[in-house]
């Protein structure tokens, strides 16, 4: 499972980084972009077609698809449930947290219940510390965390409190995160 999350700046870098992830990496891509609802449809849109894959807003109970970009909707946390091998999307309105709606620390603890170590969660430039919590919790489970470098984020919020709290096994420019993501696939997740 790939995912990621973001906030100032993010929709450009989330741009840069899906055109260039390779087509076999074929692991669903679920993203928490902190924007409200109407702009995340037209982003899941842009997304779409930067990188040539699927990609839509997450639709509660809608199974996950390989190689499918998943983005949650404005005013909805995304999170995943597993069931068996089948995993699912759920969307809920509890609080927003780090006062955001979506936030990625939902996403990021579900996933880490979900898949264990299969993970790979990346956080882009964005304001604040949301996100750090969750990564803690992949971490813990023996997942991967990697982080945008400050010197091409526009905010370094989000990025910088993952970074300082330890929990990246890099942090990298943002041209470089799609190289990673590829590597990281290819190399074969645990």
């Amino acid at each position: 499972m790939i995912a990621i999350g973001s906030s100032t700046g993010g929709p450009q870098a989330l741009l840069e980084v899906v055109k260039k992830i390779k087509s076999d990496v074929r692991q669903p891509i679920v993203i928490t972009q902190h924007m409200p609802a109407t702009f995340t449809t037209i982003l899941a849109q842009h997304l779409g077609t930067a990188s040539g894959r699927q990609a839509s807003e997450g639709r509660d109970g809608e199974p996950l698809s390989p190689g499918h970009i998943y983005l949650a909707p404005g005013d909805y946390h995304m999170t995943i449930e597993g069931r068996g091998s089948t995993k699912v999307i759920r969307l809920n309105q509890n609080p927003p947290e780090s006062y955001c709606r979506p936030a990625v620390d939902p996403m990021f603890r579900s996933l880490a219940a979900c898949y264990g170590d299969r993970i790979l969660g990346v956080i882009l430039t964005g304001m604040g510390s949301d996100g750090c919590k969750g990564a803690d919790e992949i971490v813990k489970v023996g997942g991967t965390v990697i982080a945008q470098d400050e010197q091409s984020s526009v905010v370094w919020g989000m990025p910088g409190a993952v970074a300082t709290a330890g929990l990246c096994e890099a942090v990298i420019p943002l041209d470089q995160v799609s190289n990673y993501i590829n590597d990281f696939v290819a190399k074969g997740m645990p």
